[in-house]
């Protein structure tokens, strides 16, 4: 059974807490870039430009430098979005983070329907059997001058997290 002290104790814990949330969220920021490497834009959580960097030939875009330039911000809107919503999650914890997405209407951009989940584990490991081929690991080196033959051709996605 909770007492009373600890649940004052629980209530002034998050209250300091959620004091901090706004400091989170100044120091949170995202950058962004084209495939080209020819636009770069960092903005803060509010949006504000901290950093535009364009490449010396993104002024051969011309009229499509614009646009470009407003969609990298965008995206590096959300990497800010979401960079202050995992600062915050780990100061309030998931629940608290989800509850906060709720109340400002503004869904972390990683939960976007929209979002790419990513390459599943059996795709990963599909890939990589047809990069590596059916061919055997490597064996270990059996003396030194085999030694730097052995670390050319190791492949660390060979290692498993899970060992």
């Amino acid at each position: 059974m909770i007492t009373t002290r600890q649940l004052i104790a629980q209530a002034r814990a998050r209250e300091e807490a959620m004091a901090r949330v706004e400091e989170l969220l100044a120091s949170a920021s995202g950058t962004a870039h084209d495939l080209d490497g020819q636009v770069e834009v960092t903005v803060d959580a509010r949006g504000k430009l901290l950093r535009l960097w364009l490449a010396p030939t993104a002024v051969d875009l011309g009229e499509r430098l614009g646009p470009l330039v407003v969609e990298i911000a965008q995206a590096a809107m959300r990497e800010a979005t979401q960079d202050g919503y995992n600062k915050v999650a780990l100061l309030l914890g998931e629940d608290m983070t989800a509850m906060i997405e709720q109340l400002t209407g503004v869904p972390a951009p990683a939960r976007a329907e929209d979002d790419d989940p990513g390459m599943t584990v059996e795709e990963f490991q599909r890939l990589r059997e047809e990069r590596l081929g059916s061919a055997p690991a490597p064996a270990a080196p059996s003396s030194v001058e085999d030694e730097d033959a052995y670390w050319e051709s190791f492949d660390p996605a060979s290692l498993r997290s899970d060992r």
